[in-house]
Protein backbone atom coordinates (compact mmCIF):
# COMPACT_ATOMS: atom_id res chain seq x y z
CA UNK A 1 0.00 0.00 0.00
CA UNK A 2 1.78 3.18 -1.32
CA UNK A 3 0.74 7.17 -0.58
CA UNK A 4 1.03 9.44 -3.30
CA UNK A 5 4.55 10.39 -3.44
CA UNK A 6 5.73 6.84 -3.04
CA UNK A 7 3.68 5.56 -5.72
CA UNK A 8 4.89 8.33 -8.06
CA UNK A 9 8.30 7.56 -7.45
CA UNK A 10 8.03 3.47 -7.49
CA UNK A 11 6.22 4.30 -10.86
CA UNK A 12 8.58 6.05 -11.93
CA UNK A 13 11.46 4.10 -11.27
CA UNK A 14 9.99 0.91 -13.02
CA UNK A 15 9.09 3.35 -16.19
CA UNK A 16 12.71 4.42 -16.38
CA UNK A 17 14.24 0.65 -15.99
CA UNK A 18 11.28 -0.29 -18.84
CA UNK A 19 12.39 1.82 -21.17
CA UNK A 20 15.73 1.37 -20.71
CA UNK A 21 14.86 -2.21 -21.59
CA UNK A 22 15.79 -3.66 -18.08
CA UNK A 23 14.07 -6.53 -18.04
CA UNK A 24 16.06 -7.89 -15.02
CA UNK A 25 15.69 -4.51 -12.85
CA UNK A 26 12.11 -4.18 -14.24
CA UNK A 27 10.79 -7.37 -12.67
CA UNK A 28 13.18 -6.91 -9.65
CA UNK A 29 11.15 -3.49 -8.82
CA UNK A 30 8.04 -4.41 -9.83
CA UNK A 31 7.24 -6.19 -6.68
CA UNK A 32 7.22 -2.65 -4.92
CA UNK A 33 3.92 -1.81 -6.30
CA UNK A 34 2.02 -4.64 -7.87
CA UNK A 35 1.70 -8.59 -5.87
CA UNK A 36 1.67 -10.43 -8.98
CA UNK A 37 4.46 -12.73 -9.84
CA UNK A 38 7.24 -10.91 -12.33
CA UNK A 39 9.44 -14.17 -13.38
CA UNK A 40 7.44 -14.81 -16.11
CA UNK A 41 6.35 -11.11 -17.20
CA UNK A 42 7.86 -9.55 -20.61
CA UNK A 43 8.12 -5.74 -20.58
CA UNK A 44 4.78 -5.38 -21.79
CA UNK A 45 3.67 -7.57 -19.00
CA UNK A 46 5.44 -5.60 -16.14
CA UNK A 47 4.05 -2.02 -17.87
CA UNK A 48 0.86 -3.58 -17.94
CA UNK A 49 1.02 -4.74 -14.13
CA UNK A 50 2.56 -1.36 -13.36
CA UNK A 51 -0.24 0.93 -14.86
CA UNK A 52 -3.02 -1.00 -13.39
CA UNK A 53 -1.25 -0.73 -10.02
CA UNK A 54 -1.04 2.86 -10.32
CA UNK A 55 -4.69 3.27 -11.39
CA UNK A 56 -5.43 0.92 -8.17
CA UNK A 57 -3.06 2.72 -5.99
CA UNK A 58 -4.41 5.83 -7.00
CA UNK A 59 -7.64 5.62 -5.87
CA UNK A 60 -7.00 3.04 -2.50
CA UNK A 61 -4.12 5.12 -1.06
CA UNK A 62 -4.75 8.69 -2.14
CA UNK A 63 -7.91 9.75 -2.86
CA UNK A 64 -9.56 6.87 -0.33
CA UNK A 65 -7.72 8.60 2.43
CA UNK A 66 -8.22 12.05 1.38
CA UNK A 67 -12.07 11.85 1.34
CA UNK A 68 -12.12 10.01 4.52
CA UNK A 69 -10.15 12.55 5.79
CA UNK A 70 -12.23 15.12 4.66
CA UNK A 71 -15.25 13.66 6.06
CA UNK A 72 -14.60 12.40 9.12
CA UNK A 73 -11.07 13.71 10.31
CA UNK A 74 -8.51 12.54 11.79
CA UNK A 75 -10.23 9.14 12.82
CA UNK A 76 -11.53 8.72 9.68
CA UNK A 77 -8.48 8.65 7.78
CA UNK A 78 -6.52 6.15 10.58
CA UNK A 79 -10.00 4.09 10.73
CA UNK A 80 -9.83 3.62 6.47
CA UNK A 81 -5.86 3.19 6.44
CA UNK A 82 -6.34 0.14 8.85
CA UNK A 83 -9.27 -1.48 7.11
CA UNK A 84 -7.23 -0.65 3.98
CA UNK A 85 -3.75 -2.17 5.54
CA UNK A 86 -5.76 -5.26 6.91
CA UNK A 87 -7.06 -6.03 3.77
CA UNK A 88 -3.98 -5.88 1.86
CA UNK A 89 -2.50 -8.17 5.01
CA UNK A 90 -5.39 -11.03 5.00
CA UNK A 91 -7.86 -10.06 2.54
CA UNK A 92 -6.67 -12.56 0.00
CA UNK A 93 -9.06 -15.27 -1.67
CA UNK A 94 -6.38 -18.12 -1.05
CA UNK A 95 -6.58 -21.29 1.41
CA UNK A 96 -4.92 -19.28 4.21
CA UNK A 97 -6.87 -16.49 4.60
CA UNK A 98 -10.18 -17.00 2.85
CA UNK A 99 -12.00 -17.62 6.40
CA UNK A 100 -10.44 -15.12 8.47
CA UNK A 101 -9.97 -12.47 5.70
CA UNK A 102 -13.46 -12.02 4.45
CA UNK A 103 -14.43 -9.87 6.74
CA UNK A 104 -11.63 -7.01 5.74
CA UNK A 105 -12.03 -7.34 2.22
CA UNK A 106 -15.84 -6.64 2.23
CA UNK A 107 -14.85 -3.60 4.88
CA UNK A 108 -12.31 -2.11 3.01
CA UNK A 109 -14.92 -2.70 0.09
CA UNK A 110 -17.12 -0.51 1.84
CA UNK A 111 -15.18 1.99 2.84
CA UNK A 112 -14.10 2.23 -0.89
CA UNK A 113 -17.42 2.58 -2.32
CA UNK A 114 -17.46 6.30 -3.15
CA UNK A 115 -13.80 6.96 -3.32
CA UNK A 116 -13.02 4.67 -6.15
CA UNK A 117 -15.95 6.33 -8.41
CA UNK A 118 -14.56 9.42 -7.79
CA UNK A 119 -11.27 8.45 -8.46
CA UNK A 120 -12.66 7.22 -11.83
CA UNK A 121 -14.68 10.41 -12.72
CA UNK A 122 -10.90 12.59 -11.65
CA UNK A 123 -9.35 10.10 -14.22
CA UNK A 124 -11.86 10.43 -16.97
CA UNK A 125 -12.17 14.19 -16.60
CA UNK A 126 -8.22 14.82 -16.64
CA UNK A 127 -8.06 12.51 -19.07
CA UNK A 128 -6.53 15.46 -22.02
CA UNK A 129 -3.68 15.34 -19.47
CA UNK A 130 -2.47 12.20 -21.62
CA UNK A 131 -3.76 13.03 -25.14
CA UNK A 132 -7.23 10.85 -24.09
CA UNK A 133 -10.37 12.32 -24.34
CA UNK A 134 -13.01 12.08 -21.58
CA UNK A 135 -15.61 10.39 -23.29
CA UNK A 136 -13.74 7.36 -23.81
CA UNK A 137 -12.60 6.84 -20.40
CA UNK A 138 -16.36 7.28 -19.12
CA UNK A 139 -17.44 4.52 -21.48
CA UNK A 140 -14.64 2.23 -20.91
CA UNK A 141 -16.04 2.50 -17.13
CA UNK A 142 -19.49 2.01 -17.98
CA UNK A 143 -19.06 -0.92 -20.58
CA UNK A 144 -15.59 -2.52 -18.59
CA UNK A 145 -15.75 -2.07 -14.85
CA UNK A 146 -17.63 -4.96 -14.03
CA UNK A 147 -15.71 -7.23 -15.55
CA UNK A 148 -12.97 -7.06 -13.42
CA UNK A 149 -13.54 -8.93 -9.94
CA UNK A 150 -13.23 -5.91 -7.78
CA UNK A 151 -16.28 -3.71 -7.16
CA UNK A 152 -13.90 -0.76 -6.57
CA UNK A 153 -10.66 -1.40 -8.69
CA UNK A 154 -12.63 -2.20 -11.95
CA UNK A 155 -14.33 1.06 -12.39
CA UNK A 156 -10.75 3.30 -11.88
CA UNK A 157 -8.59 0.72 -14.16
CA UNK A 158 -11.45 0.92 -16.31
CA UNK A 159 -11.13 4.71 -16.89
CA UNK A 160 -8.05 4.72 -16.33
CA UNK A 161 -7.16 2.27 -19.38
CA UNK A 162 -10.03 4.71 -21.25
CA UNK A 163 -8.30 8.01 -20.72
CA UNK A 164 -4.86 6.36 -21.60
CA UNK A 165 -6.41 5.10 -24.83
CA UNK A 166 -5.05 1.44 -24.27
CA UNK A 167 -6.53 -2.14 -22.80
CA UNK A 168 -5.47 -3.04 -19.51
CA UNK A 169 -6.43 -6.88 -17.81
CA UNK A 170 -5.77 -10.27 -18.74
CA UNK A 171 -4.26 -13.26 -16.77
CA UNK A 172 -2.30 -12.71 -13.51
CA UNK A 173 0.04 -14.95 -11.34
CA UNK A 174 -0.45 -14.27 -7.69
CA UNK A 175 2.19 -16.31 -6.10
CA UNK A 176 1.21 -19.83 -8.32
CA UNK A 177 -2.68 -18.59 -8.41
CA UNK A 178 -3.53 -17.85 -11.51
CA UNK A 179 -6.36 -15.20 -12.32
CA UNK A 180 -8.30 -14.67 -15.72
CA UNK A 181 -9.91 -11.05 -15.90
CA UNK A 182 -12.09 -9.84 -18.44
CA UNK A 183 -10.41 -6.96 -20.70
CA UNK A 184 -10.82 -3.24 -19.49
CA UNK A 185 -10.30 -0.48 -22.82
CA UNK A 186 -9.56 -0.22 -26.30
CA UNK A 187 -6.49 -0.31 -28.19
CA UNK A 188 -3.20 -1.91 -27.60
CA UNK A 189 -2.25 -3.72 -24.62
CA UNK A 190 -0.62 -1.13 -22.07
CA UNK A 191 2.87 -0.60 -22.99
CA UNK A 192 6.30 0.74 -21.87
CA UNK A 193 5.49 4.33 -22.85
CA UNK A 194 2.08 3.86 -21.23
CA UNK A 195 3.61 3.29 -17.86
CA UNK A 196 5.23 6.75 -17.48
CA UNK A 197 1.58 8.18 -19.10
CA UNK A 198 -0.35 6.58 -16.36
CA UNK A 199 2.26 8.03 -13.44
CA UNK A 200 0.76 11.65 -15.25
CA UNK A 201 -2.47 11.00 -14.99
CA UNK A 202 -2.36 10.01 -11.54
CA UNK A 203 -0.39 12.97 -10.04
CA UNK A 204 -3.15 14.82 -11.37
CA UNK A 205 -6.19 13.19 -10.09
CA UNK A 206 -4.11 13.24 -6.50
CA UNK A 207 -4.21 17.48 -7.25
CA UNK A 208 -8.02 17.34 -7.76
CA UNK A 209 -9.15 15.15 -5.29
CA UNK A 210 -6.90 17.03 -2.67
CA UNK A 211 -8.74 20.47 -3.77
CA UNK A 212 -11.77 17.87 -3.44
CA UNK A 213 -11.13 16.91 0.41
CA UNK A 214 -10.26 20.22 1.27
CA UNK A 215 -13.44 21.63 -0.50
CA UNK A 216 -15.94 18.80 1.64
CA UNK A 217 -13.55 19.41 4.48
CA UNK A 218 -14.72 23.16 4.45
CA UNK A 219 -18.64 22.05 4.01
CA UNK A 220 -18.63 19.44 6.81
CA UNK A 221 -16.75 21.99 8.59
CA UNK A 222 -19.79 24.80 8.07
CA UNK A 223 -21.88 22.19 9.00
Amino acid sequence: MLGGRSLGREAGALATLLEAGDLAGGRARLPHLAGRDPSALDLAGLARAGTESVAENTSDAVVAPLLWGAVAGVPGLLGYRAANTLDAMVGHRSPRWERFGWASARLDDGLNLVPARVAAALAALLAPLVGGRPADALRAWRRDARRHPSPNAGPVEAAFAGALGVRLGGTNVYGGRVEHRGTLGDGQPAGVRDLARAVRLAGGVDVAAAGLAVAVALAVGRR
